[in-house]
Parts: C-alpha cells; sequence; structure tokens
C-alpha cells in the first residue's frame, strides 16, 4: 500500500501536466462548487421559508464564518504547501511531523474561537453590522455555529492535507459528504421540525462534524500515505513558525474578506437597509458558484507546483501555472455571462414574492460584477506564489484587492454616491488589482526563465 502512495506522489513529476490538472483539480472543483451550491441552497430554503430577515441573518454571520474559515485555511494552507515540497525533498518524515503540528493548531485555534464568540456574541453581531431587526436571527445562527466551530476548523484545515498526501479524490468525498448531508438536513430541519434559522445552523454543525470525522479516519485508519502519529503531535517551533508563514497570505486573504463583508454589510444597512444586506448576500452566494471552483483550480495545482518546484523541474512548474490560469479565466468567464442573462430569475430563486428585493439585487449584480471574467488570475498567482514557499509576495497579492483598493474605496465611495459607491467599489478593486497582478505575473515568469537555464 505504502509503494502505491509513493507512486501517487511520484506521479507530480512525470504525468502530463494538463492530466495531472484535471485529476488534482477537478474533485477540488466538484467539492467546493457542491458547497457553494449547498449555500446556495441554504439562502433559497431560508429565504422561502424564514423571510428576507433570514436571508440578512445568516449575511450578517457570514464574515464572522469567514473569521473561522481563516483560521481553518491559514494552518491548512501553511502545512498542504510545506508537506507537499517536503515529500519533493523525499522527506516524509519531515512531512508527518508537519501533518501533527497542523492537528494541535487547529485544535487550540477551534477552543479559541468558540469561547470568545460564545461570551462576545451580541457585541460581536452588533459590530459586524446587525440591525435591531436582524440580530435575533443572526444570534440563533450564529450561536449554534460557534459550538461546531471545532468540526469546521478541524475539518476543512486537514482537508488540504489530504490532497498534499496524493489523494485529491478522497479530498473530494470529505467535501461532498459534508455538503450533500447539509443539502439534505436544512430543508428538513427548517421545514419538518420549524426550527427556522437554528435548524440551519444545527444542519450545518451536524455536516461538518461527519465530514471532521472522515478526515481524522483517512489519516488514523484509512490508507493515506502519512499518518498521524502521537509523538508528531508536539508543537515544534521550526515546524509551526514555516506553516503560520506559507499559510498567512490564504489567511490574510479571508480575513480582510472577513473585515470587507462586515464593512459592507454597515454601509448596505446605512445607505440600503436590511433589504439591501440581503440582495447583497444572494449575490454574493452567486459569485461563490464562481470564485470557488477558481479557487479549486488554485488548490488543486499547489501540491503540482510545489513538488516540481522542490524537485526543481521548472518547466513543469510553469507549465502548471500557465495551465491554472486558463481554466480559471474560462471559468470566470462563463459564470459572468450567466450573471448578464438571468440576473432576475437568480434574484427569484431565493425570494419570488419580494419585488423590491428582486429589483435591488439585479441591479447590484450587474454593476458589482462587471469584471468578473478576471478575477480568477490573482487567485491562481496568489496560490503559486504559497505552493513555492514565498508568503512575502502571496501576502501582497492577497492584501491587494481587499485592504490596499477594496477597503478604502467601500469607506470613500459611498460618501459621495450612497449605494452606488458600494457597488462600483468592487468592480474597481478588481480592475486595479488585475493590473497589479499581471505585472508580478510577468516578473516571476522571468524568475522562473533564469532558474530554468540555471539547472
Amino acid at each position: 500500500m505504502k509503494e502505491n502512495k509513493e507512486d501517487n506522489i511520484g506521479q507530480l513529476g512525470e504525468e502530463k501536466i494538463p492530466a495531472l490538472l484535471l485529476k488534482f483539480s477537478l474533485p477540488v472543483v466538484i467539492a467546493l462548487l457542491v458547497n457553494a451550491l449547498y449555500n446556495f441552497v441554504d439562502r433559497i430554503f431560508i429565504g422561502n421559508g424564514v423571510g428576507s430577515l433570514g436571508i440578512a441573518g445568516i449575511t450578517i454571520v457570514y464574515p464572522i464564518m469567514l473569521v473561522m474559515g481563516a483560521c481553518a485555511t491559514l494552518v491548512g494552507t501553511g502545512a498542504a504547501s510545506l508537506i507537499s515540497i517536503r515529500l519533493g525533498e523525499k522527506k516524509a518524515n519531515v512531512a508527518e511531523r508537519v501533518l501533527g503540528n497542523a492537528i494541535v493548531l487547529l485544535i487550540m485555534l477551534s477552543i479559541i474561537i468558540t469561547i470568545s464568540g460564545l461570551l462576545f456574541i451580541n457585541p460581536i453581531l452588533r459590530s459586524f453590522g446587525a440591525s435591531s431587526e436582524v440580530l435575533p436571527y443572526a444570534k440563533d445562527y450564529m450561536g449554534i455555529i460557534m459550538l461546531g466551530t471545532i468540526f469546521q476548523v478541524l475539518g476543512l484545515g486537514m482537508n488540504y492535507s489530504i490532497r498534499a498526501d496524493g489523494s485529491p479524490q478522497k479530498a473530494m468525498v470529505t467535501m461532498l459528504i459534508g455538503a450533500i448531508l447539509n443539502t439534505i438536513l436544512t430543508p428538513i430541519f427548517i421545514f419538518g421540525f420549524n426550527l427556522g434559522m437554528k435548524g440551519a445552523a444545527l444542519a450545518t454543525i451536524i455536516s461538518q462534524a461527519v465530514s471532521a470525522a472522515w478526515v481524522m479516519y483517512y489519516f488514523i485508519g484509512g490508507s493515506s500515505f502519512l499518518k498521524i502519529h502521537i509523538q508528531n503531535l508536539k508543537l515544534i517551533s521550526d515546524i509551526v513558525k514555516p506553516i503560520l508563514a506559507i499559510g498567512a497570505a490564504s489567511f490574510m486573504m479571508q480575513l480582510t474578506l472577513s473585515l470587507s463583508n462586515m464593512i459592507m454589510n454597515k454601509s448596505l444597512v446605512h445607505y440600503g437597509g436590511d433589504i439591501a444586506v440581503s440582495a447583497m448576500g444572494v449575490i454574493f452566494s452567486i459569485i461563490f458558484l464562481i470564485v470557488l471552483p477558481i479557487l479549486g483550480i488554485s488548490q488543486g495545482i499547489q501540491p503540482i507546483i510545489g513538488f516540481n518546484y522542490g524537485a526543481q523541474k521548472f518547466d513543469r512548474v510553469k507549465e502548471a501555472l500557465q495551465s491554472g490560469v486558463i481554466a480559471a479565466t474560462v471559468i470566470a468567464t462563463l459564470g459572468f455571462i450567466i450573471i448578464r442573462v438571468f440576473p432576475e430569475q437568480l434574484m427569484s430563486l431565493f425570494n419570488s414574492q419580494n419585488k423590491e428585493f428582486i429589483s435591488i439585487g439585479s441591479y447590484a449584480m450587474g454593476i458589482s460584477m462587471i469584471f468578473v471574467p478576471i478575477i480568477g488570475i490573482q487567485m491562481i498567482v496568489t496560490g503559486y506564489f504559497q505552493a513555492i514557499g514565498k508568503p512575502k509576495q502571496a501576502m501582497f497579492l492577497t492584501l491587494l484587492r481587499q485592504v490596499i483598493f477594496l477597503i478604502p474605496a467601500l469607506l470613500i465611495l459611498p460618501q459621495y454616491f450612497q449605494l452606488m459607491g458600494i457597488l462600483i467599489s468592487i468592480p474597481l478593486s478588481d480592475f486595479l488589482s488585475f493590473i497589479i497582478t499581471g505585472i508580478w505575473l510577468s516578473a516571476e515568469l522571468k524568475t522562473l526563465n533564469k532558474k530554468q537555464l540555471t539547472y
């Protein structure tokens, strides 16, 4: 069995890049797309079972869940990139120490988040933009979600290591289990048991618990190449530091996304009311159907890039990077076409009775999503720098859109253009980030060419 797993790892340096990209990215894309769909469906159930205030409630809680996901991603992507590099260097024992340290870090972060979230639930929700009308809905949802933090953080964080272990299909199954179970349980709890927001949250944490159990089984009793050993559960600073350094870019990406969502929600309440918060919450659910598959490609090519970079096969690194950019752009463009052609129909899925909700949502979608076709390039290039162990470059590109461009735009433009200012902040940030990322990508390709000549 171990020889078979070694063959799976070795394929990263030998098999054709298009085949590897399909093998490693497609399972992730499918899994993330299903996750996006169940968030999409969740909002449909809440919108039709609870109403627009329910959608507003989950929209307010979403940035808080992003913080939870950011912590999982901090450790998960950092550990996975480090594992891929060490496997490329033929250091499997070091890779297993990385795996063990990642588990401990994820559990520690989960405990901190749970305690903090439950102790300060009201001030947190108000600071994230919950109005008096929306607060009860958001509190019902968040209170239960906080209790299941360890399942989300551990399941998501360790799932990255499954791909680095050479088993992208198993990583896909992990995400599919939770997504499908959540889709089944949510309508049962909302409509069957009449639990409303609490039912939606309960379905979520049950699904995440099952996913987390599956992940741990894979590394303890499954067919993994890397195994969890008790002696590797002791934190080692020389392992923890690079995990956090490499994962910092993904962490900041989600953390700044949470911050920008919080700022946006508060501005939406001020300039458009709770109905505007609900509409934008739906728009974000729709855009995630586009963004998450692109993220799947970015995550799928990272083991390929990391392994070949560690093995000094720079021609394969360049080919993987180019293939990722092309695939991401195709997906983004197809999503853009659907958004432009069917805006009202998409909004009607969530609440067909509220005409104001449909009108505001369709209008906002048309303006805020203008530059969707170019959003994939930055995500792929950021993932590339993570994969080769260059966290500073990845961090800069991550902060570029959310911090350097988007947050200032959200703070300034609404003062002059009200709701329109919020909407145009998004495409403006997309375009400026695209320009800077293109410049960095060009410079990095020149560096790779020089390395290729040297080796």
